[in-house]
């Protein structure tokens, strides 16, 4: 059965439009956790706009779930990682003046780079996984590379507008799961995905793990991040 991670990188996005220290994002992480999610999911940014130094390390201690960092392969955010030692790090593309993850990471073109971010990381005994659209040669790269797992893109289906876009979507999907899985992947799928939209993709055999952020976090603006992530995961699962 598909589990969830909880992105909890807005959590701090408000904290950090007044510069203050509250919400705290680890007090969300608690919450998350009691709620039942299979991890925990932060992006530390190079130009740290949500999460920063203090929340990684913190998270690091105190959550007891799965703990994912996503991170670009800068140097400085590697040396991190390889101090921090996260159950898992999920790399991904990284633009200054993103608003978010634009896009998946091009492992065709940086192979070589990231198969030496995936050895650095297993010598850490952490395991790697890419957020890539779902596309042969990029699953292909990462697997070449040393990948344990890949996170399949799932915005391109969450912006579809009519049925037929949607199928075509949530088959390419389907497609990168078997590619995936032959290639002997562990597939996760995220980005965009929400309370409205999640049940299809969700029905994807052979997708085993959700990263899902914003809608939580929205969600948990009205009743509560213990709540929202329940409601999550019942959906998820099908018993919503």
């Amino acid at each position: 059965m598909a589990v969830l991670n909880v992105n909890i990188d807005h959590v701090a996005t408000i904290r950090q439009a007044r510069l203050t220290d509250e919400p705290d994002p680890v007090w969300a992480a608690v919450q998350c956790e009691l709620a039942g999610a299979n991890g925990i999911t932060v992006h530390l940014r190079q130009d740290r706009r949500h999460i920063c130094d203090r929340d990684v390390r913190l998270l690091k201690e105190t959550v007891a779930c799965k703990f994912n960092l996503e991170m670009c392969m800068a140097e400085p955010i590697v040396k991190i990682a390889e101090q921090l030692k996260p159950d898992q790090v999920t790399l991904v593309p990284e633009k200054r003046a993103e608003l978010t993850t634009e896009g998946g990471l091009d492992c065709v073109r940086q192979k070589k780079r990231l198969a030496q971010v995936v050895k650095r990381m297993h010598k850490k005994k952490i395991l790697v996984s890419t957020f890539i659209v779902p596309d042969a040669e990029q699953i292909t790269a990462s697997a070449e590379a040393g990948c344990d797992a890949v996170e399949l893109h799932t915005g391109m289906y969450a912006n579809a507008k009519s049925d037929r876009a949607i199928e075509r979507r949530l088959n390419e999907l389907r497609d990168g799961r078997d590619i995936a899985a032959t290639a002997g992947l562990i597939v996760h799928a995220g980005h965009g995905l929400t309370y409205r939209n999640i049940r299809p993709v969700a029905m994807i055999e052979g997708l085993c793990e959700f990263n899902i952020g914003h809608s939580i976090v929205a969600r948990a603006m009205l009743v509560g991040m213990k709540q929202a992530t329940e409601e999550m995961i019942r959906l998820i699962r099908g018993i919503l």
